[in-house]
């Protein structure tokens, strides 16, 4: 993102929108079709504070300790599956708000999870491919199988 106009302040507005509607706590914008590096985020973090926010052209801050903290994961793009997945504990990550003001974030727990989410999908990767072959088969299986029976009209 090289514009910080009013058009970017109603992209960040249209996806919490977004985010909210679909009952998210993170949302890319390549998520809903638009080609640009932002996300937002509303969720908490170790502590339960929580973090409402977007970035603009994040860059993820690995820590140096890389402790990892395994949980399940799921996804608004893979809807109903949740597979456990391995991220970092704590996690910063730099970029602009929508003014192009610089920003630093750190997350721990569910928000550092957020962050390394997000990022991932403006870098053309889903959760799922984080996932071993045969998980990531038994979870994209989920999302083909409904979760109700279909009915046959007469």
């Amino acid at each position: 993102v090289t514009v910080f106009d009013d058009e970017l302040g109603r992209l960040v507005a249209d996806m919490f929108a977004t985010m909210y509607a679909a009952e998210g706590v993170g949302l890319a914008a390549n998520q809903i079709g638009v080609d640009a590096r932002v996300f937002v985020v509303d969720c908490p973090d170790a502590s339960g504070r929580h973090t409402v926010a977007h970035v603009v052209n994040p860059v993820l801050e690995e820590p140096t300790d890389r402790e990892l903290v395994t949980e399940p994961e799921g996804c608004l793009s893979v809807p109903g599956a949740y597979g456990d997945l391995a991220r970092l504990a704590t996690v910063a990550v730099q970029g602009v708000d929508r003014h192009g003001d610089p920003l630093r974030l750190v997350g721990t727990g569910l928000l550092a999870r957020c962050f390394q989410h997000e990022v991932d999908h403006l870098d053309g990767i889903v959760y799922v491919d984080r996932l071993s072959r045969r998980e990531r088969s038994r979870r994209l299986e989920e999302v083909r199988q409904p979760a109700y029976p279909t009915l046959a009209r007469p």
